[in-house]
């Protein structure tokens, strides 16, 4: 493995590496672009099968976390963390301190929060040993509702440009994973009147949405295969790739999970099948603008007026595409460095 040969291919600034072996604590920590401002992204708790694949992952959501910054309109670079283990632990504290340490050495060149496999317990650890972290208790605490609630204001905007109305009444979305964020997304989607179908690895949180939001269950490798007018991927990433493009019935794709497209080239067969696809890092910016709120002392109601703004946004990026020809992926792409160009023009308003 070639790491510096990795860090160069986007563009990385930095990556630490972090290890306390006596707390069974293994960090990796990625800076993207500081161009915008101090690199902010969640802290990801997960068992990779190998160093290497949890460096990869670091970086890939590093990169796209500059992007969400960048096209959400706030003053952010890209960053991302993750610890290798085991996240169902219950001994947490000393890990999660260990990791507040690896923030701190950065200085304030990098923020953290919550993500897959951590909570804001976790980052009231991550607090005793340095102030760079947000979406604690007190603070603006969970992100997902403000998520969920960004992600259906794109999918809104997804139904709009497809069949020139956004009501998503008696539209069929099938919700893949209803952790926090897919959770209350049904919510939004069953208050609205769609017809929910859901699954998820853990068959007591498809039990739970079923009976709450009258939704109906589907297998976990059943649901590419469904049909129905949005597919909404809420789990881990790479899932729209060879094999489940054999098999999706969807008008759109539009989910909260982070990297959706499992290589670049998957969105160009979407755009090609006439699949309308918002692309993730666009859609699912609720999150980030929750905490960029709390370093900002933005009330809940200002963050999600923010969060709003994702449906215009959306629709700024499909308009693009439509001129260019383009995936939306790419006409994402190329406003979000639009920005970070612009922005490079300009003083510094991070040092």
């Amino acid at each position: 493995m070639d790491v510096f040969e990795l860090l160069s291919r986007k563009g990385h600034e930095q990556v630490v590496f972090w290890s306390e072996p006596e707390l069974d604590y293994r960090g990796i920590i990625a800076i993207h672009d500081s161009t915008m401002g101090p690199a902010l992204g969640g802290t990801r708790f997960w068992n990779y099968s190998s160093d290497e694949e949890a460096l990869v992952d670091v970086l890939r959501l590093s990169h796209g976390m500059t992007y969400k910054a960048a096209i959400a309109g706030v003053n952010l670079g890209g960053g991302k963390s993750v610890i290798v283990g085991d996240n169902r632990t219950r001994d947490r504290e000393m890990i999660f301190r260990a990791h507040g340490r690896a923030v701190e050495s950065l200085g304030g060149r990098y923020i953290t929060a919550e993500d897959v496999g951590t909570s804001v317990d976790d980052m009231e650890f991550v607090r005793m040993e340095t102030d760079a972290v947000v979406g604690v208790h007190g603070g603006s605490g969970d992100p997902s509702p403000v998520t969920a609630f960004g992600t259906y204001q794109g999918m809104r905007a997804c139904a709009q440009q497809k069949y020139g109305d956004s009501s998503l009444a008696g539209r069929h979305v099938t919700v893949q994973g209803v952790g926090n964020v897919g959770y209350h997304l049904c919510g939004l989607l069953a208050d609205e009147g769609a017809r929910l179908t859901v699954t998820d690895i853990d068959p007591e949180r498809v039990e739970s949405v079923c009976r709450e939001f009258d939704a109906e269950p589907c297998e976990p490798d059943d649901i590419y295969g469904v049909e129905a007018d949005i597919f909404a991927p809420c789990a881990l990433g790479a899932v729209i790739n060879d094999d489940t493009l054999k098999v999706l019935k969807v008008d759109i794709v539009a989910g909260a999970a982070n990297n959706q497209l499992a290589r670049s080239r998957h969105g160009e067969i979407l755009h090609e099948r006439k699949v309308l696809y918002a692309p993730d890092y666009v859609i699912n910016a609720g999150g980030l603008i929750n905490v960029y709120g709390e370093l900002h002392d933005w009330t809940p109601d200002r963050s999600k007026r923010k969060a709003m703004e994702i449906y215009s946004t959306l629709l700024r990026i499909f308009e693009r595409a439509d001129e260019d020809g383009v995936p939306t992926a790419a006409a994402a792409d190329q406003l979000a460095e639009q920005r970070i160009r612009n922005a490079r023009h300009l003083q510094r308003s991070y040092v």
